[in-house]
């Protein structure tokens, strides 16, 4: 009896909310459009970044080829962006990767989504809005910085040198106003964002008129030179020859790996499903340009700067403001500061605008407390909104988020990895039908993966499912093949080779079995191209970088889940209003049955 509790316990985790759920009204106002859209995901991906992230990388690991770079990054950003935009036409609703999975795989893989996307969005606008005030501090001659690090001094592991109050006190103040309405926030965005674009065009066309393309190509010696005579330069960094690939197309695709950080963000849109005034398009569509607009700026600030000035003379932390002055703009750089300034302010309301509506979904599904989703008169989830502002700020006030960084791109790139797999799965899915309902489930043959029906069947579903978690695998031992073995593999040793052959044609295979499968008819407004491909490519892509990530960064990523599981299985489990929906139908059916017997 107790194995079957067991049994039962396991199966209730995997319980999958249906797409229209039974006594389920959304009290958001909808009033966002596709431009509202675009410019929080612009806001939020086009952040600091873009003003220091172009230096560091030219300067550092790819050179002028960083522009090559951004290119490939913008790529792999796309799939995943594809991904999300379908799942954005199909279940339009506030929950984004939280809410795919609860309709695909099921309850905790849910949870666990939804648990990783609160850590993302709460430490990215803790340091964001740290990184807000450091750099208006920088501009009024580190005041702040001077007068707390002497009289409020915190000695202690793991806190801040000293606590940050304006950085606390901005995320309450956008709190504030993301809590009085969606409607009032978004114009706020809209106005940070245009600055910010305005800013870059800027750059973007003084480093055409004013820059070099001899830049591009100087001699092998060159570089070798400043390296000598410029000692203010990082010596103990990789030192790059000459031409448009100074430290080879490794470099570049390094550059790649780091570039692809850039363009996390645009995820925000997916949680505006019930605010939106035609989610179906818009939100694909927002996705989509959003993306291509942050890699067009990328692409030009990038390639300005290269074009401004050599890449080896550029500075790492302030690169723009140093080849303003290069060029004899010195005065430019206050632009720049301006600029800069509202790209963090986007990216700080483009990271806690998504928090609160996370934490609504959730707590309406009954997995986190119900408080969480009350609604005020301005259908705004104001307590969602305050308690999330209110955890941020406090770690933005007190704690080292240096070494908690890391963290937040786990959390991302999990997400990125589970709605890719979802895309799989919900594509693969059979309409389900009276007879498939009450029908007994095909057994699993070989022959059946091989030579599958010409209609997707429950049967075909299961296998893709299997397919698809052999997928996870190989990426995994693949990916750690890849990055333990990257020497091996560029010395052609036939050993590294050939492991890495065998689970790239194993992966091969998988694919190919899984786009002989009959895919669902079922339509959206926007599908992802080239099933089963570009979602494996992306779920490969994702995987690799989360095992470059290092190992504090997954003991503390264990502690952070470990605390959320644990919230689940305490609260969650019990509090589920899915497993509430599903006893009622059980309830429904029972009375039916006994009064069909006693008729």
């Amino acid at each position: 009896m107790s194995g079957t509790k067991v049994l039962l316990f396991l199966q209730s985790l995997s319980r999958r909310k249906p797409l229209e759920p039974e006594g389920e009204v959304s009290n958001f106002r909808r009033c966002l459009t596709t431009l509202d859209l675009v410019a929080l995901g612009v806001g939020s991906t086009l952040g600091a970044g873009v003003y220091v992230l172009s230096g560091e990388v030219a300067r550092t690991v790819a050179g002028p080829s960083i522009i090559i770079s951004f290119l490939i990054a913008a790529v792999a950003s796309i799939f995943a962006g594809l991904c999300y935009a379908e799942f954005g036409a199909r279940v339009p609703k506030t929950g984004s990767a939280y809410l795919y999975s609860y309709v695909t795989v099921g309850e905790i893989w849910a949870f666990i989504t939804g648990w990783n996307l609160l850590l993302s969005y709460v430490i990215g606008t803790s340091s964001v809005a740290r990184a807000w005030s450091g750099t208006f501090d920088d501009l009024i001659g580190n005041v702040i910085a001077n007068s707390l690090g002497k009289q409020a001094v915190m000695n202690l592991p793991g806190l801040a040198p000293y606590p940050d109050f304006f950085a606390a006190g901005l995320i309450m103040l956008l709190a504030g106003i993301l809590a009085f309405g969606v409607k009032e926030s978004a114009i706020v965005n809209k106005v940070f964002t245009a600055i910010n674009i305005l800013v870059l065009l800027f750059v973007i066309l003084s480093g055409f008129i004013k820059g070099d393309i001899n830049n591009w190509y100087t001699d092998e010696d060159i570089p070798q030179r400043a390296y000598q005579n410029h000692t203010f330069l990082n010596e103990t960094s990789q030192r790059g020859t000459g031409g448009f690939f100074p430290y080879g197309f490794e470099g570049t695709l390094a550059g790649a790996a780091t570039c692809f950080y850039a363009f996390v963000g645009f995820d925000c849109i997916a949680t505006t499903g019930e605010e939106v005034q035609n989610p179906q398009k818009s939100i694909p569509l927002g996705i989509v340009a959003s993306l291509l607009i942050c890699f067009l700026a990328y692409f030009g600030v990038s390639a300005a700067l290269t074009l401004m000035m050599p890449y080896y003379l550029l500075s790492v932390n302030s690169p723009l403001p140093l080849a303003f002055t290069y060029i004899g703009w010195g005065p430019a750089k206050y632009a720049v500061a301006v600029g800069s300034l509202c790209a963090l302010s986007t990216s700080l309301l483009g990271s806690m605008f998504p928090m609160p509506r996370v934490l609504f979904a959730m707590a309406r599904d009954g997995l986190l407390f119900e408080p969480l989703s009350k609604m005020s008169s301005r259908q705004s989830p104001v307590f969602a909104t305050l308690a999330s502002g209110i955890v941020a700020a406090v770690m933005a006030l007190l704690f080292d988020l240096k070494a908690l960084v890391d963290m937040m791109s786990t959390g991302t790139l999990f997400a990125y990895t589970l709605v890719a797999i979802c895309v799989l799965i919900l594509r693969y899915q059979p309409e389900l039908s009276e007879d498939m309902s009450i029908g007994k489930t095909e057994p699993f043959t070989v022959g059946g993966v091989f030579y599958p029906p010409s209609q997707a069947t429950p049967r075909t579903s299961e296998n893709v499912s299997i397919l698809t978690v052999a997928i996870v695998l190989i990426a995994v031992i693949l990916s750690i093949i890849i990055s333990q073995g990257i020497d091996s593999l560029q010395a052609l040793q036939w050993w590294s080779l050939l492991c890495a052959s065998v689970f790239v044609l194993i992966l091969l295979i998988i694919v190919l079995l899984i786009w002989r499968q009959p895919q669902s008819t079922a339509k959206a407004a926007f599908m992802v191209p080239f099933v089963p491909w570009l979602p494996t490519f992306s779920t490969l892509i994702n995987v690799y970088l989360m095992v470059q990530l290092g190992s504090d960064t997954w003991i503390r990523y264990t502690v952070w889940m470990g605390v959320g599981l644990t919230i689940y299985f305490c609260y969650g489990v019990q509090h589920s209003v899915q497993k509430q929906r599903m006893e009622n139908s059980q309830n429904r059916v029972s009375f039916q049955t006994i009064a069909t017997t006693l008729g």
